[in-house]
């Protein structure tokens, strides 16, 4: 059986790291079995990072590496008919989506105005975290955002440059189906592990209040978001 590790889930959203969520929903998509195991610590991930995938006796880390394993290791098809052009599109929305990763998290753990909701909804969603938990991971993000650079800039800016990744890829999604048509492919799991982490959230940053004003986000997350919970 396949074994997912990440992240606990909050606000109804399967896990609520953008990456980990990205894996689970490429893998509902694809219909594959598997158990998800949400955890905390990271000391048996590789490079100390979640998520993880166990598959036997082999571990994979980084989420794009285990999407990778998983089409290889069980032949799936779901990117099959994608043209070259298509597949490099794809790897540009997933960098995009890195950089969109860097603003997220900052609105949660650094933003002073919106990290009391998200300690406490932690907090009351996860008995098995406790407050000084969250402060040491607090601590620890603040130093990794000084060294990528986040960190530096004026909260404004942050957001800024976070709706700006949100705006290029509200603008491939058309008013109907996935972003290479009638079926989701690979790339609609990693936009919906991001979307859905500030679509679902109650917590108006300004980062929610743009995926609000994009009606095309807001209808491709409901749609994936009801295909991998068996509502579609």
């Amino acid at each position: 059986m396949l074994t997912l590790y990440s992240y606990p889930d909050l606000f109804g959203v399967a896990d609520n790291n953008p990456f980990g969520l990205k894996v689970f929903a490429f893998m509902r998509l694809c219909g594959l079995p598997f158990e998800h195991q949400h955890i905390l610590d990271t000391s048996h991930a590789p490079r100390g990072q979640l998520p993880y995938l166990v598959d036997g006796a082999t571990t994979i880390g980084d989420s794009d590496r285990i999407i990778a394993h998983l089409k290889s290791a069980y032949d799936l098809r779901i990117d099959s008919a994608l043209s070259a052009g298509q597949l490099n599109l794809d790897l540009l929305v997933r960098r995009t989506l890195d950089d969109l990763y860097w603003c997220m998290s900052y609105s949660r753990w650094r933003d002073e105005r919106f990290w009391p909701a998200f300690r406490d909804a932690i907090l009351s969603t996860h008995a098995e975290v406790s407050a000084s938990d969250l402060e040491a991971a607090r601590e620890y993000n603040r130093q990794r955002y000084h060294y990528q650079g986040i960190g530096r800039y004026e909260p404004e800016q942050v957001y800024a440059r976070g709706t700006d990744d949100l705006r290029v890829v509200a603008d491939l999604l058309g008013d109907d189906g996935f972003v290479f048509g009638a079926q989701p492919t690979a790339v609609d799991a990693a936009i919906y592990g991001f979307i859905a982490n500030i679509y679902y959230y109650q917590i108006d940053t300004p980062l929610k209040q743009y995926v609000l004003s994009r009606p095309a986000l807001v209808r491709h997350c409901e749609a994936i978001h009801a295909r991998i919970n068996g509502r579609a």
